[in-house]
């Protein structure tokens, strides 16, 4: 179950980080609910996740899968593409999460 509390606590966050840009400084009151309501659940599901998995590597797959999840959703919601140093940026966090994952001792659950 810990990834699976670690997958939803990503997805609350990307949906709460994606609403604070829609929520314009917390003027329009729909997407700033979502913005309260995604990080309330979102800190929530990784205190069950730190039951289990050290707070370092919870944390670094974390920002590194939101990082990637934003940056989807900015291209797709916001239009905002990222450009080749971006792009390379990512892919290197992404080899980071994987290196944690094969290598890692830490990781095992």
């Amino acid at each position: 179950m810990t990834y699976v509390y670690l997958f939803l606590a990503i997805v609350a966050e990307v949906i709460a980080t994606s609403s604070l840009k829609a929520a314009e400084g917390f003027t329009k009151l729909g997407p700033s609910l979502l913005v309260v309501i995604g990080y309330v659940a979102a800190f929530f599901l990784l205190s069950l996740v730190l039951r289990t998995m050290t707070v370092g590597i919870a944390y670094a797959i974390w920002s590194g899968v939101g990082i990637i999840l934003l940056a989807i959703v900015g291209a797709i919601a916001f239009r905002e593409i990222p450009d080749t140093p971006a792009i390379i940026g990512m892919g290197l966090i992404i080899a980071g999460v994987i290196v944690i994952h094969v290598f890692s001792q830490t990781v095992r659950l």
